[in-house]
């Protein structure tokens, strides 16, 4: 395997043998879980309080390339339908996925798809290629929520509520997810 293009997974997580599917399994469910603490966690921040959802899905999606953090994001997003308590609210459901925030959770995933390709092609080792994959991403994230926001309250109100008040701590959780995984990177690379 060449590891100067594979994830951090890839390359210190899951080795080549038997129990790769396993440990595939593992990980994706460890995100999950990772997803669903990160949901709950509220800090206080200016303009809103802010969960660390997306900073624990761009940290997920670095550090497990994009097909495991794809289908990571796709089972986080099947334990909500389900209605396991996942979200940042305890609801859940089917009818979670037509409310305010569906265009997001949508968002979710492609997003996991951009930020893992980048790690897949080595940009997780250096947290300004990774930041600018997660930048990307959180465009991606935001104009998803956006569109469904704006057919649901309208576009100016979509665009108050639901963008304009979470741009500055999105920025600041892109920069902690870039940093985190680019220190994961050189720690074992020293171990």
């Amino acid at each position: 395997m060449n590891t100067s293009s594979a994830s951090f997974a890839e390359t210190h997580l899951v080795s080549e043998n038997a129990n790769k599917a396993i440990k595939y399994v593992v990980l994706a469910v460890l995100g999950t879980v990772l997803m669903t603490i990160a949901a709950k966690i509220k800090v206080p921040f200016y303009p809103v309080e802010m969960n660390l959802q997306t900073l624990a899905l761009f940290a997920i999606a670095a550090a497990f390339g994009r097909k495991l953090a794809v289908a990571t994001i796709l089972l986080y997003l099947a334990e909500g339908f389900i209605g396991l308590p996942v979200f940042t609210k305890e609801a859940a459901g089917p009818a979670y996925f037509m409310g305010p925030t569906a265009g997001y959770l949508v968002g979710f995933i492609v997003a996991a798809f951009i930020v893992g390709w980048a790690a897949d092609k080595g940009r997780s080792k250096n947290p300004f290629k990774m930041a600018g994959a997660m930048l990307v991403a959180d465009v991606v994230i935001f104009a998803l929520g956006f569109a469904w926001l704006a057919t649901l309250i309208g576009a100016d109100k979509a665009f108050m509520f639901g963008v304009q008040p979470f741009i500055l701590a999105d920025l600041l959780k892109i920069a902690l997810a870039s940093s985190l995984v680019a220190a994961l990177w050189q720690f074992f690379r020293k171990a």
